[in-house]
């Protein structure tokens, strides 16, 4: 009987040994997954990271390129305003009355009041 209960014992040991080395196996990828997990976690905020920055470098060339344009309209604008106003000056008008169509100023008679 003392035999036996070795036996017993030693088999018991055995399978203990054998469910604790696949309780380890069970283990093992559960903690290979987490470790994957946050690696991949990482990874993905590292990617979102860069492109965002990305993004605001494009926004940054658009903004200047928009700015460079908006300055060019408005000098653009400030030239032809004043070209308009050298264009409808009413001297020049006068003297491109007189050259062009031969007109004159009014005499004495020619203007009428109207009541």
């Amino acid at each position: 009987m003392a035999t036996a209960a070795k036996q017993d014992v030693k088999s018991f040991r055995s399978q203990k040994k054998e469910r604790v080395k696949s309780a380890g196996r069970r283990q093992r990828p559960r903690h290979v997954m987490l470790i994957a997990f946050l690696v991949l976690g990482l990874v993905g905020v590292a990617l979102l990271h860069v492109w965002l920055r990305l993004q605001v470098v494009q926004m940054g060339y658009v903004l200047s390129t928009t700015s460079k344009l908006q300055s060019q309209l408005e000098q653009e604008n400030r030239e032809l305003k004043v070209e308009l106003a050298t264009l409808t000056s009413p001297d020049r008008l006068e003297a491109m009355s007189r050259r062009r169509l031969g007109l004159r100023p009014p005499e004495k008679g020619q203007v009428i009041v109207l009541p």
